[in-house]
């Protein structure tokens, strides 16, 4: 189930083909007794059944999610087949379909990806318990999927009832991946841990666990187990080192270890040893007290001449961003993150580290880059020679930043992205920007499928440009930008192919986002207020517009209104 699912035929509207009945008969005579004719039936499959065999084993080695939506609509037969052998379910917003619908559509599912609350929620401009619950889909799913061996979820809220239900329902589970979800703690961890005992991935990613005083590492089978993966960087509480180590040295096959801050440098070292096998690793932030400092990191990066995916702390500094361009060659992503938000210090990585990285580094593909200062000509410089990006996203902390050196608004180098870069399909825009910039994104980015923008633009056109200009646009989430309600009405005619659109503290109007709710009513249009500030105005705090099947969801908090 993907977004272009509600262009397939309804599922109530489809009926199974019956088999017809042929006799046949041989022999001279019409009656019975030795001589006559005898009489056999036998079931033989109608031609559209034959082709739906065929067609079955055909589709089972079809994977892209888009290629099956697009053969589901192809017709009922196509639509019925494509549903029965499919393996992977994808949701892209839980309230997009219900679960009751999904799980009667897809009825041999092994693997489910679910996301719920939009990305911007990860910046705290969403009220929490806004919903995005997963209750009532490991209770439709433990009913529908005994064999389900994987569950990917992203930004839902998950209760340790539902870890139990999940663990306790599908007795070949394998593979459990939250990322930033909240909700569940250390005992939920402890259930999985101990019941799903052919678990090959835990993986826990910037996801809020609770302590709960319960030692989750402990829990895993002293035995053995299948681990490939386990990742809990993000779970703040302490944990049981000897447990630890006695899991790593239990998991011959684990490849993949991301730990917290609990770790120390010896303690990492002794886990390393009792995990050849490892590709990945992550080591969480040292303490203090390790006195771990950014010279450190360039011994180890001289040696990581294959090192194709890096995430960092903006402490490793330009001269460390300049390390990384010199030795790893092979390097397809880079993610720079900041260990201080804030707007009023000056960073340590800046466009030196940004420009040695795409002088060195000419096969990245993907780039998260948070620092305070920038210039147009660093900008350019990566879209030249870094062709290959298909993610960049730029988060120049601090509001309407230009360039530094020139003052000059960043349009040029943003622009340069769009134009030099033709994979590009997910952009991230900050600084100091006008309209220019969006002409560029609407001009040149015809494949961009997901556009970040904060703080940036000057009037309703330069939303104009990209809604009439990115055909392919998926996601659009803005904030803290000056476009109102005409620019909102521009895109009247593309909605129905985006999966959802954010827009909070721009210039929106309730009645410019009724217009929207009324000519389009296949759209879920939510209007979500601040908690402090509950009262119906004018003025709209935060939209939120997404496609459903469904309609309005049942959940609905006391600050969402629904248009």
């Amino acid at each position: 189930m993907s977004e272009d699912d509600d262009r397939s035929p309804s599922p109530n509207s489809i009926t199974d083909d019956s088999s017809q009945t042929r006799t046949y008969t041989t022999g001279s005579g019409p009656g019975p007794g030795p001589g006559s004719s005898s009489v056999l039936e036998y079931l033989a499959p109608c031609p559209d059944q034959v082709l739906e065999n065929v067609l079955e084993n055909v589709l089972w080695f079809l994977t892209s999610r888009k290629d099956r939506n697009a053969a589901s609509l192809v017709c009922r037969s196509w639509y019925r087949v494509e549903a029965l052998t499919r393996s992977d379910l994808f949701i892209g917003n839980c309230y997009a379909v219900s679960p009751k619908r999904a799980t009667s559509r897809f009825t041999r599912i092994r693997s489910v990806t679910l996301k719920g609350r939009p990305r911007f929620a990860d910046f705290n401009l969403m009220p929490p318990n806004w919903g995005a619950h997963l209750a009532p889909w490991v209770s439709a799913m433990a009913l529908t999927y005994p064999w389900l061996e994987k569950v990917h979820l992203k930004r839902m809220s998950v209760t340790d009832d539902d870890l139990a239900l999940l663990a306790e329902s599908f007795s070949g589970f394998k593979e459990l991946v939250l990322v930033c979800c909240d909700g569940f703690g250390t005992s939920g961890l402890a259930i999985v841990a101990s019941r799903c005992r052919q678990l090959k991935v835990l993986d826990l990613i910037e996801s809020e666990v609770s302590d709960d005083d319960v030692d989750w590492i402990s829990y895993f089978p002293d035995t053995g187990t299948c681990l490939e993966s386990l990742i809990f960087d993000c779970v703040e509480c302490p944990i049981d080192f000897d447990a630890l180590e006695r899991l790593v040295a239990n998991s011959p096959s684990l490849k993949k270890l991301r730990l917290n801050r609990h770790v120390s440098m010896g303690q990492l070292h002794r886990l390393m040893v009792q995990a050849p096998r490892l590709t990945h690793l992550g080591t969480g932030s040292f303490s203090p007290s390790e006195d771990v400092a950014q010279e450190h990191l360039k011994p180890i990066i001289s040696n990581c001449h294959k090192l194709q995916i890096f995430w960092v702390l903006d402490s490793i500094c330009d001269e460390g961003l300049q390390a990384v361009a010199a030795t790893c060659k092979e390097l397809r992503e880079l993610r720079v993150f900041p260990f201080e938000a804030r707007e009023d210090i000056e960073g340590p990585v800046s466009e030196v580290g940004l420009q040695a990285v795409s002088e060195g580094c000419r096969k990245l593909q993907s780039i998260l880059y948070f620092c305070q200062r920038m210039t147009n000509a660093a900008v350019v410089a990566m879209s030249k020679n870094c062709p290959d990006l298909v993610v960049f996203r730029l988060c120049i902390m601090g509001r309407h930043r230009p360039d530094h050196v020139t003052g000059e608004p960043m349009d040029e180098g943003f622009g340069a992205i769009v134009m030099n870069c033709k994979k590009l399909t997910r952009l991230a825009v900050s600084g100091l920007l006008t309209d220019r910039a969006f002409a560029y994104i609407g001009k040149y980015g015809k494949i961009v499928r997901t556009l970040s923008v904060a703080f940036a633009g000057d009037s309703d056109m330069g939303l104009k440009y990209v809604l009439e200009g990115c055909p392919r646009l998926q996601k659009l989430e803005i904030r803290d930008s000056p476009f109102g309600d005409a620019a909102l009405l521009s895109g009247l005619h593309h909605y129905y192919n985006m999966r959802f659109l954010w827009m909070s503290a721009c210039n929106l109007s309730n009645q410019g986002c009724q217009q929207i709710a009324q000519a389009l009513p296949r759209l879920v249009v939510e209007v979500i207020k601040h908690e402090d500030n509950l009262d119906m105005d004018e003025n709209v705090d935060t939209l939120y517009m997404y496609r459903s099947l469904e309609g309005p969801r049942d959940d609905v908090p006391r600050f969402v209104s629904i248009l």
